[in-house]
């Protein structure tokens, strides 16, 4: 499974590299789908939170790098000006499929959370994803960049995720569940589990 795991995280997070390096320069400020956040907020809490999960996985304690800060995991540190954003991202992204490939690591069981005390791997395939694809389409529709989702991603991960629907909102890191239109496709289910609204 762990290799499934490891594939899918690599799915998603190259999209979501992809969105930040296609990002133009002057977009950066532009508001996001993410109340009170940029699009430059968006990518430094992805990135805050891959260290929280990192650390959680037996990894060292959270430290800045490449620019971004640090911060609670479900807030957006603070970016230093001309900060290597792709760089930063990248950074995280290695770590976690080395966290993944690494036995020991990956069948760490967290504290809690929206699926209880799972192990990493568990959590990474659904919650991971989860985040990772959301977030994506936040930085997509704040800067003008791709908002289609990877479809095979986005329906494995609605299927993992919709289970876990209270447990994520009682997390307090999403926004209420929005009811998707009638024939709704999987990327605008998967959306509004997530409290966005498309419109």
């Amino acid at each position: 499974m762990h290799s499934d795991v490891a594939d899918g995280y690599r799915a998603v997070s190259d999209g979501f590299l992809a969105r930040v390096r296609a990002v133009p320069p002057q977009r950066w400020d532009a508001p996001s789908p993410c109340p009170g956040w940029n699009a430059r907020d968006v990518v430094a809490h992805l990135i805050n939170g891959h260290r929280g999960i990192l650390f959680l996985a037996g990894g060292p304690p959270p430290a800045p790098a490449d620019g971004v800060g640090t911060g609670p995991m479900a807030g957006a540190p603070p970016v230093e000006p001309g900060a290597d954003l792709a760089a930063a991202f990248t950074r995280v992204r290695d770590d976690m499929l080395a966290m993944l490939a690494d036995p020991a690591r990956r069948a760490i069981r967290m504290p809690g959370g929206p699926m209880g005390a799972v192990a990493v791997l568990d959590a990474v395939a659904v919650i991971g994803r989860l985040e990772v694809l959301v977030h994506t389409w936040d930085l997509a529709r704040a800067t003008g960049g791709d908002e289609t989702l990877d479809p095979h991603q986005v329906a494995g991960t609605l299927r993992a995720a919709e289970p876990h629907a209270a447990g994520l909102l009682a997390t307090g890191a999403f926004d209420p569940p929005v009811a998707p239109p009638p024939g709704a496709d999987p990327q605008t289910r998967l959306l509004c589990l997530a409290g966005r609204r498309l419109r």
